[in-house]
């Protein structure tokens, strides 16, 4: 009761007061009383302090406002109402330490700040101990190369699919980046596989000088026919063999049909669709594959259409293939809707007996069966 009296009667006099001066020493004195014990006051109690802090700080300069924020940055129960709007500052000196440390800030005001704020904003969000997947899709899509590199960097970074989409395409033309990308151990398969697919020459010979076993892997990849590379990134992933030997049962049950396809792609499992389009269209699954992460959607319509699959079911497959975007999906559907399905027919038939002889002449392109070869 006296500390609550103590922080009013601060207030009551600094308000009152027209000095700056006096309202900063007013600032800095309840702050000192906060921080001696701030682990020992529950949140009404912070909340005390948040209102009185808060409605001291909006007249002060740059330079009380960043001590301030570094006082705070680091204090688990830090005034939320505070945090928030140090954080939202425009002035980086103030927002940079809590929107770097602060545990006050949730996804909603790392998001808001990331989407309005400067790149040296976001470059501070980019440092945080744990990057949602939500604040991350806002740092790669909207930040500067600086501030792609460091949430790249960032162990502490998860990325969405949408997000692994965007890093691969902001790659393809950026050695630093690309390096960055390939040297996280969480980027799904097929996000590798189109990096392989889309990365200029520059890019590809950064890729091969990476040192260590991740150098050695990309230099084995790179340097192989296109269904070797291929083969060694399904050796590379854990969930392979598991999607193969499930779509293999499925099959055998007489299950693998137009739902499960769909199902499969709307839930984001890339190895199991592009199993299962090998096994429906009767193709390796090298040639899916490289459907499935070229740039440009027209070998999966071509193989949806051979198949005798539904338009809501290819769309389904090339918002799997694309991260979750639909920026395309009039063109898309518009290709779909012209092609012929005896013509799409004809041309796959074409690459399965392309894949063949590929396979006869020893290229290491897998046999039709897919789940029997790799």
């Amino acid at each position: 009761m006296a500390e609550q009296r103590t922080i009013i009667e601060e207030l009551e006099e600094a308000l009152a007061s027209r000095t700056i001066g006096y309202r900063a020493e007013a600032l800095r004195r309840i702050a000192d009383l906060f921080l001696g014990r701030a682990t020992e006051y529950d949140e009404d109690e912070v909340a005390l302090f948040d209102d009185v802090m808060v409605r001291l700080i909006g007249e002060m300069e740059i330079s009380v406002r960043a001590v301030l924020a570094r006082r705070l940055a680091d204090v688990p129960n830090a005034p939320r109402g505070l945090i928030r709007m140090l954080a939202r500052d425009e002035a980086i000196d103030v927002a940079g330490p809590v929107l770097t440390t602060s545990e006050r800030l949730g996804d909603e005001t790392l998001v808001e700040t990331a989407s309005t704020a400067s790149q040296a904003h976001l470059l501070a969000i980019s440092k945080r101990a744990v990057v949602s997947e939500a604040v991350s899709d806002v740092l790669v899509t909207r930040g500067d190369r600086d501030v792609a590199l460091s949430t790249i960097a960032n162990r502490g970074a998860r990325f969405s699919d949408a997000g692994h989409g965007v890093l691969v395409e902001r790659s393809k033309d950026d050695d630093a980046l690309a390096a960055g990308v390939f040297a996280r151990h969480d980027i799904p398969r097929q996000h590798l596989l189109r990096l392989l697919a889309v990365a200029s020459e520059n890019v590809r010979r950064t890729l091969e000088s990476v040192e260590g076993q991740s150098g050695k892997v990309v230099r084995e990849m790179l340097s192989e026919v296109a269904g070797r590379v291929q083969a060694s990134v399904r050796r590379l992933s854990p969930d392979y063999s598991d999607a193969r030997l499930h779509v293999a049962e499925l099959r055998r049950l007489g299950a693998l049909d137009e739902a499960k396809v769909r199902e499969f792609a709307a839930t984001g499992r890339f190895d199991e669709t592009t199993i299962a389009l090998a096994e429906m269209a009767d193709l390796p699954i090298d040639a899916c594959e490289r459907a499935m992460v070229q740039p440009r959607p027209e070998l999966v319509i071509l193989l949806a259409k051979a198949i005798g699959l539904s338009w809501n079911t290819t769309k389904t497959i090339l918002r799997l293939r694309d991260g979750g975007a639909a920026d395309r999906a009039s063109e898309s559907l518009t290709a779909f809707t012209k092609l012929r399905p005896e013509t799409a027919r004809k041309a796959v038939q074409f690459l399965r007996l392309r894949g063949r002889a590929g396979h006869a002449k020893g290229d290491g392109t897998p046999r039709r069966r897919p789940e029997a070869n790799i």
